[in-house]
């Protein structure tokens, strides 16, 4: 493991944790602004139907996964701008 990927090891983690709030809070809102609703359903909320839940469930999927490409990428760029090598 190069000294890089050392580097970004605890970067990344922190990254990581910033981007699961971001997130989070990035499907709260967009959630209620689709939705009308301050509450997502989840799995175990017999109140809502199977199309509810499941489209919260991919809404929820793909911001999540947008955000954390953004985060991971962002990220690395960086470290490239301080140190001159990708954290590969």
């Amino acid at each position: 493991m190069s000294g890089v990927q050392v580097l970004y090891k605890p970067l990344g983690l922190a990254f990581g944790m910033a981007g699961g709030a971001l997130a989070g809070a990035l499907f709260n809102r967009t959630w209620k602004a689709v939705a009308g609703q301050d509450d997502a359903p989840d799995a175990h909320d017999e109140e809502r139907d199977w199309g509810e839940i499941l489209a919260a469930a991919a809404l929820q999927g793909a911001i999540f996964a947008v955000v954390r490409a953004a985060v991971d990428r962002g990220g690395a760029i960086g470290v490239r701008r301080v140190t001159g090598r990708w954290p590969g």
